[in-house]
């Protein structure tokens, strides 16, 4: 089958690609087509073979009920009974609107469009191209979201080709959509009514019109043999093709588990992804980090969520970390959608973060000119378990200056370099239960535990490896000094390295 894409602007409506796409749906066919949601999947509601041709097209499961999609409200009288008197008022707030709301089903509505239930889903849409293509069509199109089943929702026409092209008739290109998240399900034909799946219209916007409102708490596995009552409750959903895990915890925790389980992954040769906030991005250096919006405006990761886990599928990502949201608002939609994603799949953050008992190491000497940031860069430059933030810092430093330059030359003999290096003092910042402070001297580790007290993380680096030695500061001695203090310290930090390595091993044991 050949695809057709059109185009279409819903500020210049060129209504006869509208009515094209309408004449399709009358004769049975599928459209794909924006609403302010995600793109749905149009077919002829009304028509038992129509809906048949969407669950082919999607793979998808025939007992996950459909959407019917309507332009105007009056048209519910048509395929719903017993219509309980709040639905006026509900459609009176929020229709044309991401609030779709399950009603007893009239004898005209196909069990095949209700997945053999005898309730109908029934939406509204906002989104102009989508209101006058149900026009066209009839009036009633039921439309799942235009995707493979299982896979991310659709948020822009690209999407729907790259899992649709050649299985359905047409698709109406109308950019990307507003909200991003499937619509609000709200069950009508049980008291309280019942939210099925959260969305834009959350249970508080709802509560100032019907007062109680229940939420459903249970989750429908794959295996279970109860019909779902609204779409996305009973299979996987919006899942990409990667692993996606969701840590759990306080933001710091997600943050610090997130970090070290991407370090541990890439370690390991995986493909990873990690997906950050406008908040959070900034504090993670390990795998393919996308910036999914902003927590201060939820709205923001809606829209972007799904675009996300499909571009992570483009870059063939094998595992994917997300910091957990808010289950309040718009939060508790994206959690949802998560949640689905991931197959459930959430881990304490806690438990992640318990398995690493130093995260920052910090040498210390005089002037942090020479030996200190000598040090840090040979750590950095070795095979470690865990990721660590490296650094150093002086004693006595009056002002900002570069390495020493016979230090500098040294290192760029061993392939490394300090040319980026500018001395900073040691602080009270630094003085922390998961920060490893190691000093070059015994007399820099006495001051230290002199101002800032032992907090049992303060050692010289000898004692730290169990060495009795000594680091001679080369200041004022020649090249070949020099390069006899970085002969010493890459002793040392080989055996550093291995420390860190099997406290490592031991921790992870534990837990």
């Amino acid at each position: 089958m050949n695809t057709k894409i059109k185009k279409i602007d819903v500020n210049k409506m060129d209504m006869q690609i509208i009515e094209e796409a309408g004449e399709i749906l009358k004769r049975g066919g599928l459209v794909a087509f924006p609403t302010e949601t995600v793109y749905g999947l149009g077919a002829d509601a009304l028509d038992e073979k129509a809906a048949r041709k969407i669950y082919a097209a999607k793979g998808r499961p025939s007992d996950n009920p459909l959407i019917v999609h309507i332009a105007e409200v009056r048209a519910l009288d048509r395929i719903a009974t017993d219509i309980p008197i709040k639905v006026e008022e509900l459609a009176y707030y929020f229709w044309p609107g991401p609030l779709t709301m399950i009603l007893k089903k009239s004898e005209e509505v196909p069990y095949e469009t209700t997945g053999g239930l005898d309730t109908v889903a029934v939406r509204l849409p906002q989104n102009v191209i989508a209101r006058e293509l149900i026009r066209a069509a009839g009036g009633y199109v039921s439309a799942p979201s235009a995707n493979t089943s299982g896979r991310p929702s659709p948020t822009k026409a690209e999407h729907v080709k790259q899992d649709l092209d050649g299985k359905i008739d047409m698709i109406l290109d109308g950019g990307s959509v507003e909200i991003g998240l499937e619509s609000t399900i709200l069950d009508m034909t049980v008291k309280p009514p019942m939210i099925l799946r959260p969305g834009a219209v959350t249970l508080d916007m709802l509560e100032k019109v019907l007062g109680d409102v229940s939420v459903d708490q249970t989750m429908i596995g794959d295996e279970s043999e109860t019909p779902p009552k609204a779409p996305g409750m009973k299979y996987r959903h919006y899942a990409p093709k990667a692993k996606l895990m969701i840590l759990e915890g306080s933001l710091r925790e997600e943050i610090l588990a997130i970090r070290q389980m991407a370090y541990e992954a890439e370690r390991n040769g995986k493909k990873v992804g990690v997906i950050a906030t406008n908040e959070t991005i900034g504090f993670y250096t390990n795998g393919r980090v996308k910036n999914i919006g902003s927590r201060e405006n939820e709205k923001t990761i809606a829209r972007n969520l799904y675009a996300v886990l499909r571009e992570f599928d483009e870059e063939d990502v094998e595992e994917i970390y997300s910091e957990s949201f808010a289950l309040e608002g718009m939060g508790k939609a994206i959690m949802n959608r998560l949640e689905k994603a991931a197959g459930h799949l959430r881990i304490s953050a806690e438990a992640v973060v318990r398995q690493q008992k130093y995260r920052r190491i910090v040498f210390v000497s005089n002037s942090d000119t020479c030996r200190g940031p000598m040090a840090a860069e040979m750590l950095r430059q070795k095979e470690l378990v865990q990721e660590y933030v490296i650094d150093s810092g002086g004693m006595v430093v009056l002002f900002p200056e570069p390495v020493n330059p016979k230090a500098e030359a040294v290192m760029k003999s061993a392939k490394m370099t300090l040319g980026n290096h500018v001395a900073q003092s040691f602080s009270e910042t630094e003085i922390d239960r998961d920060i490893l402070v190691l000093a070059v001297e015994e007399e820099q580790k006495e001051k230290l535990i002199t101002q800032y007290g032992d907090n049992g993380n303060i050692y010289t680096l000898c004692e730290f490896i169990g060495e009795t030695c000594k680091v001679e500061d080369p200041y004022g001695g020649s090249l070949q000094t020099y390069g006899a203090c970085l002969e010493k310290l890459s002793g040392l930090i080989d055996k550093l390295a291995g420390k860190l390595n099997a406290l490592a091993a031991m921790t992870m044991d534990k837990e």
